[in-house]
């Protein structure tokens, strides 16, 4: 079995060999003249849409019939959340192996966020950051701080069917606002505190309720 990943972005005169290929079901070798049989089976993929690369006329129209004898369609892993919790216990128990690390857990409030990410780069994204939560996570267990910001700054926009714990939401984005205005002020409360037009006194209050130390 061959497996050819991306073929919609194949060039034009690689698809003019590969369609001899299938059709002669034979390939030569290069620097030989000698033509060797195949016997194989041809699996495909691409997130692009051959029909209409077909009408753009980049992509050759006898290569996309004969690929498309059984077509499988993958929802992107958006529309299937309920293959995320799965995935990402594999890819813990992956990544733990290969880096020798003891076995990690992961927690619910971290899971939800990755259940809320849309994931537009699917599952090679998911797996590319489920290898950097393990490899940078202190300890065995993954909380919702090893999830990176940008996973968790989408889901603090985000009201999905399951619902959303509004106070959490609205506290984690207080911090976040609050924090990075400290760094712009350089730790000046007061200078802080005007860029997000609150009083100090206000301010200060904030970061004693959110658990917010006060800059060095």
């Amino acid at each position: 079995t061959i497996f050819l990943d991306e073929i919609g972005t194949m060039p034009m005169h690689l698809q003019t060999k590969l369609l001899r290929v299938l059709q002669e079901q034979e390939v030569e070798r290069v620097g030989s003249t000698k033509t060797v049989p195949l016997d194989v089976r041809v699996i495909s993929a691409t997130n692009l849409n051959l029909e209409e690369e077909v009408r753009k006329g980049t992509f050759r129209e006898d290569l996309y019939y004969r690929l498309n004898v059984i077509p499988v369609h993958l929802p992107p892993l958006r529309e299937r959340s309920a293959d995320i919790l799965p995935l990402v216990k594999h890819f813990i128990e992956r990544n733990c192996s290969e880096m020798k690390r003891a076995p990690m857990s992961i927690t619910n409030e971290a899971m939800q966020y990755l259940e809320n990410y849309p994931w537009p780069g699917n599952v090679r994204e998911l797996e590319n950051m489920v290898e950097r939560i393990v490899a940078l996570t202190d300890g065995t267990r993954i909380t919702a701080n090893d999830i990176p910001s940008s996973v968790r700054n989408h889901a603090l926009t985000k009201v999905t069917e399951q619902g959303v714990d509004l106070v959490r939401t609205v506290n984690e984005l207080e911090r976040k606002m609050i924090c990075e205005a400290l760094v712009l002020a350089h730790g000046v409360k007061a200078k802080a505190a005007a860029m997000l037009n609150l009083n100090r006194t206000t301010l200060v209050e904030k970061m004693r309720r959110l658990g917010i130390d006060s800059p060095a």
